[in-house]
């Protein structure tokens, strides 16, 4: 880690630094999750904070990971089933067959 790297071994300093070098007043639970966390994501404020006060830059503080495999992608032209609404299932009910005799009609009354 660059705090380590620059003789930064508790929160405590960090503290101070940010706030002597960088301005940027962090309280004791945030500067402990930066310090012994992997934070899910940094706002840039603070990513320029802390490389003001350690004298760095993000690259020294970020390392990047291969991305995790992901389903590929439907082909061109196929819908995006994921995108359609659920649709709850209606029991259908039995019309009248097709094959039932009608009545016949006497058309010459």
């Amino acid at each position: 880690m660059a705090a380590a790297q620059r003789g930064i071994w508790t929160g405590t300093e960090l503290r101070r630094l940010l706030g002597e070098r960088a301005g940027l007043e962090l309280s004791a639970a945030s500067l402990s999750a930066l310090f012994r966390k992997q934070p899910s994501q940094v706002k840039l404020s603070r990513m320029a904070a802390l490389c003001a006060a350690l004298d760095c830059t993000p690259g020294d503080l970020l390392t990047l990971r291969a991305p995790v495999a992901s389903p590929a992608p439907p082909p061109r032209g196929a819908p995006d089933l994921g995108a359609l609404p659920p649709q709850q299932s209606v029991p259908r009910h039995p019309g009248p067959s097709r094959t039932t005799a009608r009545p016949a009609t006497d058309w010459a009354g």
